[in-house]
């Protein structure tokens, strides 16, 4: 499949309407608003992947946020957890800028993309198990069409089993693996390295269970593997 297909999954997700729980509090949102952001227009639909084709990176995050990816319509833009995980993929050179606003502030990933598993804000950003089968032959579609990945950096628990679980579907044979904050996991068979972080919420990262410095070493780690 070429890039342009890249392009017409990206349309097939933000028309998708599987999800009547997540279609009516993604839309609530985008009328209601947040007061910081009144005068914005949100974004209100399913956020597709973005950054490189051809990237050898590919970061699973979980899903967009009700004021960030809900409303900028870029996956981790427009709120505390893009710019958190911007500054760690610019210090690397995976990102042209240290912040990620909205999508046209000039935000360009250099070897990477990023994909959420759901691709709609859920209610107190907790997807149900039946919204995230729902949305696995988007992630799917995603890892087919990125033809070059040979590592992935999995924010969170969620984002790691919704990883594992397309691979097992594909008919790898891929053990349990116990999600633990910079473990790595060499799956073999071809198939890209697993890199593991705490997720870049303001859960983790305002009360200091992941730091900079914690983040940085999982980045520094994938920088090195990839020019092996």
């Amino acid at each position: 499949m070429s890039a342009d297909s890249l392009s017409r999954l990206n349309k097939d997700v933000i028309t998708c309407r599987l999800c009547p729980r997540l279609v009516e509090y993604r839309e609530k949102v985008a009328r209601e608003k947040r007061a910081a952001y009144f005068n914005c227009e949100y974004w209100g639909k399913p956020v597709p992947g973005f950054g490189d084709p051809k990237a050898e990176l590919l970061v699973v995050g979980l899903a967009p946020a009700a004021h960030g990816g809900n409303r900028t319509g870029r996956v981790f833009t427009g709120d505390s957890s893009g710019t958190f995980l911007m500054r760690g993929l610019h210090e690397f050179g995976f990102a042209n800028i240290p912040d990620s606003v909205s999508r046209d502030d000039g935000l360009v990933l250099n070897n990477a993309y990023i994909v959420a598993p759901v691709k709609c804000a859920p209610p107190d950003n907790k997807p149900l198990p039946k919204e995230i089968l729902n949305c696995r032959p988007y992630l799917d579609r995603e890892m087919a069409l990125l033809k070059n990945l040979r590592a992935v950096l999995v924010l969170g628990k969620i984002g790691m089993e919704s990883f594992l679980e397309v691979l097992r579907e594909q008919g790898h044979e891929i053990p349990k693996l116990a999600f633990a904050h910079g473990a790595v996991y060499d799956l073999g068979d071809g198939l890209p390295q697993i890199f593991v972080s705490y997720h870049v919420s303001r859960q983790n990262t305002q009360t200091g269970k992941l730091t900079p410095v914690m983040f940085e070493s999982v980045i520094g780690n994938i920088k090195k593997y990839l020019k092996c």
